[in-house]
């Protein structure tokens, strides 16, 4: 039996953060308001679907919302935190964003950029505010070298940036 290879790469990572003085639930709406909320088990059951790549953009063309990207997943760390205490403890969500199709365009240049995409945003409440914070997807991708899927890295950080700022304002 062959023994496996195994490699390591160092990678450094940017955090942005916003900080909102805005209500948790008001920054929430306006995350909401901005992503496509569809039907994730039906959403892949349609890409399945698709015989082309026109039926395919189409079906992920149609579950993004106004920002550009959907929302497939949400967890709500802050349930899980403090299950079980009493009092007013803070909020703590994650949520996995993006779209299909500009994660796509970064794994054909740079596989492993299927493992930051789609990407998190953490949304908190600490006590100088609502904190949005995401890592970016350039600095992910920095170590690959691959100047397209960074060109692709770039354009989705200032995609993910605008939205954080805009559900801050």
């Amino acid at each position: 039996m062959e023994e496996a290879l195994i490699s390591t790469r160092r990678i450094k990572v940017e955090r942005v953060s916003v900080t909102s003085r805005k209500s948790l639930q008001e920054v929430l709406s306006k995350f909401d308001a901005a992503l496509g909320h569809p039907n994730i088990e039906e959403f892949w059951k349609h890409v399945a679907a698709a015989k082309t790549n026109s039926e395919m953009e189409n079906v992920v063309q149609s579950a993004l919302g106004p920002s550009g990207f959907m929302e497939f997943a949400r967890f709500d760390h802050g349930g899980v935190v403090h299950k079980g205490q009493s009092g007013n403890h803070a909020k703590v969500f994650r949520l996995v964003i993006g779209n299909p199709l500009i994660m796509r365009e970064m794994v054909k240049h740079v596989p492993d950029a299927g493992s930051y995409a789609p990407v998190t945003i953490l949304i908190d409440e600490r006590p100088d505010g609502v904190h949005l914070s995401y890592d970016r997807m350039e600095s992910f991708l920095a170590p690959y070298e691959d100047a397209e899927a960074l060109g692709v890295a770039k354009g989705l950080d200032a995609k993910v940036e605008a939205l954080l700022a805009s559900a801050a304002a």
